[in-house]
């Protein structure tokens, strides 16, 4: 669901406190955190979808490295998971479910986790996520309520998985863009999340189905300043710019525009593919990491791949900026 969807559903919700809840749902962030004592919480969050490549196996190991960065963005260390998946069992050969859980498992084996059970259902569609429990230092958590106003934007991932997933999707994806764009999404956040605690980081979020805008502005809110983001610094996936320029889009992406459209103050020469970008839905992608200025060096010089997209200021009259 898009973000905006997904707040009115929410909104007559009644809200709950205990003061063992470090993080909840009040500021859309990444996953929930529940103190258990004073050394130890436990990260919790869960997410599932249908596939967005052809290959069960692939489609695995994405579902499952997206749902473990939640825990990181937090960071966290994921410990069990639990696997969802919807099939159907009439249509499609077991052999194919064997492959999706196959591809997940060795993801989440990759990142010193265990597989501990799951649920199934049957359906129309595939769909195969994970719920996802780790651990963190209450001290040490990162929530996208970090942020203060001089701190250094990095990304982690470069952006464009919605529009090349799409293209791959209608079979006009360039057979050599297949596989640099499955090894981002299959690409763990274990290193730049790890990187961010050790230099002792409080802001970070992972940037998904909302786009790189829609989980700034939760970041913006949470953290009361406002993200300033250099539209000409935004990485891109190799032919994620020649997609949008040929006017690929996804359903994601009008909602995340929609959404931000009145947060954000857009410079006077956005190119129409930088406006692209920062609203295009990703899919296990990178962190959005709020580094504070003296540490901004050694962060970029730890963590490969990561790039500086912009800034945190002052809070101003629009939570976000793209100039």
């Amino acid at each position: 669901m898009g973000p905006a969807d997904l707040s009115e559903a929410l909104a007559p919700l009644p809200r709950h406190t205990d003061p063992r809840l470090i993080i909840g749902p009040d500021t859309f962030d990444d996953a929930a955190v529940f103190r258990l004592h004073d050394a130890l919480a436990l990260v919790q969050t869960v997410d599932f979808f249908a596939p967005i490549v052809d290959d069960p196996y692939d489609f695995g190991r994405i579902a499952a490295a997206n749902a473990l960065s939640d825990v990181y963005a937090m960071g966290g260390t994921p410990i069990t998971a639990l696997a969802l998946a919807a099939f159907p069992d009439k249509v499609l050969p077991l052999s194919v479910l064997t492959d999706i859980l196959r591809g997940g498992e060795d993801v989440v084996r990759s990142a010193g986790a265990l597989v501990v059970g799951g649920h199934t259902v049957t359906d129309d569609e595939v769909k195969y996520g994970l719920a996802v429990t780790g651990t963190v230092h209450p001290d040490r958590v990162m929530s996208n309520a970090g942020a203060r106003a001089g701190d250094v934007l990095f990304l982690t991932k470069p952006l464009g998985t919605g529009l090349l997933a799409t293209q791959m999707k209608e079979g006009t994806l360039a057979p050599h863009l297949a596989a640099p764009l499955i090894a981002s999404m299959v690409r763990l956040n274990d290193q730049a999340a790890a990187v961010a605690v050790d230099l002792g980081v409080r802001a970070a979020t992972d940037v998904t189905g909302f786009g790189l805008l829609g989980h700034a502005s939760h970041m913006a809110r949470a953290s009361n300043v406002t993200l300033r983001f250099d539209s000409e610094a935004l990485p891109a996936l190799e032919g994620a710019v020649a997609a949008s320029e040929a006017g690929v889009r996804t359903g994601g992406a009008v909602r995340n525009a929609r959404y931000v459209e009145q947060l954000v103050a857009w410079g006077p020469h956005i190119s129409t593919y930088a406006r692209v970008l920062a609203v295009d839905p990703q899919t296990s992608g990178g962190l959005l990491v709020a580094i504070p200025m003296a540490r901004a060096a050694d962060y970029l010089a730890r963590v490969e791949g990561a790039v500086r997209i912009g800034d945190v200021q002052p809070r101003g009259h629009a939570l976000l900026i793209v100039d």
